[in-house]
């Protein structure tokens, strides 16, 4: 009865409705639009509250509670699209350059999936570990490795430092670092004068994206019959199994309930804004109507919908 409540309580909350919202508007041609300006300035308000806030939190937090999930994000940056790149050239058949591409927008963070998952732990006054945000720019890494396998196997002599500069240059990189850097820096006491704008407006203005990302996922719905059956089946399950991973690791390494299960959205999540560009100028030959397919018009719905109250379950069942 708690896991039905759990998934009630996350469909029935504003964020969820507002991204249902977004795609029914965009089914039946409502002319409902939010200017890229705006768009664009919500999400960085987003990224940097979450990372001012996680930065006054990790002023005190010690090293050696640090160094356990560090390591855990470093090894699923490498782990996850590493073992993406197989299935999906050993049981999908995918040539290189899919595969690779597809691995990299896997392996990376998806940061509206992120953003929820926080909410999700205010809503429930769940607290979790203010480094967090630190290891979800440590899992954009994910997207180099995929990348590097790709030239490996495809036998490509450039350097990849230009993938490099473009995942550490990448907005949720420098906006959740920068974020965490003046948070450490101002204290709880800096943090006091602009916390009725980055704190009190955070889940409204987190509804109002929600509600953009859910046309732009229901725009990817029309593309489904381009990845296919194999492509449906891993944007689902594979979310699932890297959001086992990621809660059980972070649940060993000694995070909180709300640390580890925010670890498992962190891992189940698919980039489908700073891994496109990457993926874009790396790898040319990939299909783009694969790739975002499966990540914006499969695993993001499911996981905004379905995904993170059952990585939450599983965190309270290992929780105790």
């Amino acid at each position: 009865m708690e896991t039905f409540e759990l998934l009630r309580t996350n469909l029935l909350s504003p964020m969820v409705l507002a991204f249902v919202l977004g795609i029914v508007a965009t089914l039946v041609k409502s002319n409902i639009e939010i200017p890229e300006p705006v768009y664009k300035i919500i999400g960085v308000y987003l990224l940097l509250s979450i990372g001012i806030k996680g930065g006054t939190e990790l002023a005190g937090v010690k090293l050696a509670e640090f160094i356990g999930p560090a390591c855990v994000a470093l090894g699923l940056a490498v782990a996850i699209p590493s073992w993406s790149y197989l299935i999906l050239r050993r049981l999908g058949r995918f040539s290189i350059a899919n595969a690779a591409a597809i691995a990299a927008h896997y392996g990376s963070v998806s940061s509206v999936t992120f953003i929820t998952a926080i909410s999700l732990m205010k809503e429930f006054n769940q607290p979790y570990e203010g480094f967090i945000p630190t290891l979800a720019s440590f899992m954009e890494w994910g997207v180099v490795v995929a990348l590097f396998i790709a030239r490996w196997r495809l036998k490509r002599t450039a350097s990849l430092k230009d993938v490099l500069i473009d995942t550490l240059s990448g907005r949720s990189v420098v906006l959740l670092m920068g974020g965490l850097i003046m948070g450490v820096l101002i204290g709880e006491k800096g943090y006091k004068q602009i916390e009725p704008f980055f704190g009190d407006l955070f889940r409204g203005v987190l509804t109002l994206f929600l509600l953009e990302m859910g046309m732009v996922a229901a725009r990817q719905l029309r593309e489904f019959a381009k990845v296919g059956p194999f492509m449906v089946a891993f944007g689902i399950l594979m979310p699932i199994l890297h959001g086992i991973i990621g809660v059980s690791l972070g649940t060993w390494v000694g995070l909180s309930l709300g640390g580890s299960f925010v670890m498992g959205a962190i891992a189940a999540s698919s980039s489908y804004i700073d891994a496109p560009a990457a993926v874009r100028a790396a790898l040319p030959e990939a299909n783009p109507g694969i790739y975002l397919t499966s990540s914006l018009g499969i695993t993001f719905p499911f996981n905004i919908i379905v995904g993170l109250p059952l990585y939450y379950e599983f965190a309270r069942w290992l929780h105790g």
